[in-house]
Order: C-alpha cells, then sequence, then structure tokens
C-alpha cells in the first residue's frame, strides 16, 4: 500500500464536517422507497460540490443517481443509500421512545450515514488521485429503495454498474468489520385474489371469497414450511383483507409474501412451489388469482481478496475514537434492550458475548465463513454478481441496537454515529486505494470474482416476470 495511507486518512477528515451535516439532513426529511425526492437531491447537491460529474434517473429511477470524477484507469464505485422506514420517527439524541409529528418515517436502518459515509470516502479517494497522479476513477451511486425495493437490482440489470472494476460499500452496525458476505436471495411477490361478493346471509352461495382463498393460501405455505429447506424463509402480510364489513363475502383480497433461501436457484424453485399452492387456493374457491413480483434480490457473493484487503485496512485503523460522551450516551441506549437483543448481535456473527461494553473497543477479525447465522437480504447481491464487492460494518450504534428500530433512529445524529461513519469511510477510501495502487490485488480480485461466476448462474436463473 502507497506511504502516504496517513494522507488520505486526513482528506477523509477534511470532508467530514460536510458529510456529518450530509446525514443530519437526510435524517431530517426520511422518505421511503422510490421516493426519497428531498433525499436524493441533498446528495446531488453534495456530489457537485465535492467535484464530481453528476447524473440523476439512472436506470430509469427518479431517484438514483450517479457521481464520477476523473477520466483514466480502474473504476472504484461506493454504493449509498438514503432511504427510511415507516413508524420508526423517533427524537435524536435521546433514550427514550419520542416518536416525531409528522408522516412517522425514521431512519430506522441509519441509511442516512450509509449514503453520507459513503459519498465522504468516494470523495477522499477522489481528492487522494489527484495529489498522488495516479489513473483512476471513482464513482458513486445513490441507490433507492433497499428496504424492500432492491433499487440495486433494477440498476445492475439496467447496466448501471458496466464498466466496474470494484464496488464498496457498508452498512451501519455495532462492530468495525468486513461484513460477512452471507445473505439470502429473495422475492417479495404480492397476490390478489379476486371472487365474487355477495350478502353473506341472505344469500352466501352465491359469494365467492376472496379471503378465503388468501386464507387457504396462507395455511398450504404454513403446511409446506415441513418441507422446505432449514435455510429458507417465508413470510406474509395482508394488503387488503377485503374490507371491514363482515356481512359481505370479500370479492378481493391481497397477500404479500417475502421468499428467501440461502442462493437465487433454490429460492426461485421455492417461489414457484408457493405460486402453486396460491393457484390450488384459487381453485378450490372458485376464484382468481395474479401474481405480481414486486422484486428479487440475489444472494451475495463473497470476494476473499477484496474482503482481505478491507480487513487490512480496518487493522491499520484500529477501533474508532469514541469519548466518553459516546460510551455514556451508548449505556443509556442499551438501559432500553434486554439481554436477548444484545446476546444475539454477538451470536449473529459467531463472536463471544461481552455484556461489559457499550460501544466497539475493537477491530473484529476476518473470518469468511462469520455470520452463517446472520441471514437478511440485501440487493448488494444483485451488484455482487456483476462486479467485485466488498462491504463493511460501520460502529455507529451501542452494541446490541437492533436495525429496523426506533433505538437506532435515535442514535443517528449522535456523535457516535458520525464517529463511526467516519471511521468507516476510511476503510473504505483506503481499500479503494489499494486496489488503484496495487495492480496485483486488482488482478486478484478480478480473477477471484470471474472464477465464482463460473460455478454459478444469475442471469439465467432470472425469470421473465423479474421487475
Amino acid at each position: 500500500m502507497h506511504a502516504n495511507i496517513e494522507h488520505l486518512w486526513k482528506l477523509v477528515d477534511a470532508r467530514a464536517p460536510a458529510a456529518t451535516a450530509l446525514a443530519t439532513a437526510v435524517w431530517s426529511v426520511p422518505e421511503l422507497n422510490f421516493a426519497e425526492t428531498q433525499s436524493c437531491g441533498l446528495h446531488a447537491k453534495a456530489l457537485h460540490e465535492a467535484g464530481f460529474h453528476v447524473t440523476r434517473g439512472v436506470a430509469g429511477l427518479p431517484t438514483a443517481l450517479k457521481g464520477e470524477a476523473g477520466s483514466e484507469g480502474p473504476v472504484i464505485a461506493f454504493l449509498g443509500e438514503y432511504d427510511a422506514l415507516p413508524g420508526l420517527s423517533q427524537q435524536a439524541d435521546t433514550a427514550t421512545r419520542q416518536p416525531l409529528p409528522g408522516n412517522g418515517n425514521g431512519h430506522g436502518c441509519g441509511h442516512n450515514l450509509l449514503g453520507a459515509g459513503s459519498l465522504l470516502a468516494a470523495a477522499a479517494l477522489k481528492d487522494w488521485l489527484a495529489d498522488t497522479g495516479l489513473p483512476g476513477r471513482v464513482r458513486y451511486y445513490g441507490c433507492p429503495a433497499e428496504e424492500g425495493g432492491a433499487g440495486k437490482s433494477i440498476m445492475a440489470r439496467a447496466g448501471a454498474f458496466t464498466g466496474v472494476d470494484t464496488a464498496i460499500t457498508w452498512h451501519p452496525g455495532c462492530f468495525a468489520m468486513v461484513f460477512p458476505p452471507v445473505s439470502l436471495a429473495s422475492q417479495r411477490v404480492d397476490f390478489t385474489f379476486t371472487g365474487r361478493s355477495a350478502h353473506a346471509a341472505a344469500a352466501p352461495h352465491l359469494g365467492r371469497s376472496a379471503l378465503d382463498a388468501a386464507e387457504l393460501m396462507n395455511i398450504g405455505v404454513n403446511y409446506l414450511r415441513e418441507h422446505m429447506s432449514p435455510t429458507a424463509r417465508v413470510h406474509y402480510a395482508y394488503l387488503d383483507a377485503g374490507g371491514d364489513a363482515p356481512n359481505v363475502v370479500q370479492a378481493r383480497a391481497v397477500v404479500a409474501y417475502s421468499i428467501r433461501d440461502v442462493n437465487l436457484s433454490e429460492m426461485l424453485a421455492l417461489a414457484d412451489r408457493v405460486r402453486l399452492i396460491a393457484e390450488g387456493a384459487a381453485i378450490m374457491t372458485e376464484t382468481t388469482v395474479m401474481r405480481t413480483v414486486v422484486s428479487t434480490m440475489a444472494n451475495l457473493l463473497g470476494n476473499q481478496p477484496l474482503e482481505q484487503a478491507m480487513q487490512l485496512q480496518f487493522d491499520r485503523l484500529g477501533p474508532p475514537p469514541f469519548t466518553a460522551t459516546e460510551r455514556t450516551f451508548a449505556t443509556a441506549i442499551r438501559a432500553t434492550l434486554d439481554a436477548q437483543q444484545i446476546d444475539a448481535v454477538f451470536r449473529a456473527l459467531n463472536l463471544p458475548v461481552r455484556p461489559d461494553i457499550a460501544v466497539c473497543d475493537t477491530v473484529i477479525p476476518y473470518l469468511p465463513n462469520r455470520g452463517r447465522s446472520m441471514m437478511g437480504s440485501t440487493d448488494v447481491g444483485d451488484v455482487s454478481w456483476i462486479v467485485p464487492t466488498v462491504q463493511a460494518l460501520g460502529a455507529t450504534s451501542a452494541v446490541g441496537t437492533p436495525l429496523h428500530s426506533w433505538q437506532m433512529t435515535a442514535q443517528g445524529c449522535s456523535t457516535l454515529a458520525h464517529i463511526g461513519m467516519i471511521h468507516v469511510a476510511k476503510a473504505m477510501a483506503a481499500t479503494g486505494a489499494a486496489l488503484l495502487y496495487d495492480k496485483t490485488l486488482l488482478e486478484q480480485v478480478r480473477s477471484t470474482h470471474e472464477s465464482q461466476i463460473a460455478k454459478h448462474s444469475y442471469i439465467s436463473q432470472m425469470s421473465d416476470d423479474i421487475p
């Protein structure tokens, strides 16, 4: 690695005030899937001010954007997000539940930090390239709708990541570490049942209940659980139960399904079994069913040389420089969590439980198979099948804080969150610099990715009805 790595870290520090201001501004305007208009605009403004050429409406998505700097050399991309979640509005910097007035949205997954931190790393790496004179191009992708909309999946299939040599991103959390490259392939599907309404007392025999069909489908899927892979996950929620009048046979019902498994092929096979159950429920009730695939995400594809390169940068940095102020706030947040929630964070990453720590005080060592029990889904998976991709975890919250919680929202503007964001931006920027400086490393990363995708299939497994 180039000897002036400390200079790169100083460049991150120099741009940190602008990044923390961006993170706070996005926190203040929490917007949901594909509606991140203000948040996207804030990122576009920040990119312009940092000297990037900005393209809006990437892949036909109004709230997707790309910033690019440089004209030659390998392309290092940083992936950002800025969507919020419903129902997680919360006053900042307090350890008591205090929802804010307004739409009820909140950054309970820390994406206000995610976008700002990735942009910070991209801007610092751009500055570093200008100072060193090395060839290389830097891109920042603002990616909408990670929370269920799979914005990156849409962007990937539209060719938005063409020409990228490596993609780097991160996610807010409790620890400073390389994010384990494990996730579940996922599909969100809506099933709309249509029947015939009737007077439930006078002429029930004339009705064909869409609600009955939806309930029979759910029963069928629940029986399927005995016969699916132990790694599979199926969840459902009613979007429309047919209304609130019990004396009318419901003519319409909509149920949303989230179907997951360890890889794309197994997930798609399971989704097909769920489809057959829905069709069977429609036959039993003499209704019809329409299936709408809302989104599909592939599982993550790991790249050990790239992950090891990022680990090296974390090891050089050491743990985030938290002070007594951050430890005090984290301790107050932890008092709102129970021991089971705190233990779950350690166990998900195969770490020994340490109930004594309130904030991350070490860099977690790299293990290729760490986190096998932490099986969520992310649209970063689709990017990882197209270009070599690595993710970090940043220590931006009290140890034990669950994602998608009011506690996460409460910490989103704190010095704890900002210190952790700046710390992980340094690790990401330094990883990008290592790839641009060391051509051998970049070639190892490329060849590893090529050998990985040769063992599997991605595009060929995508059904025609996947958006």
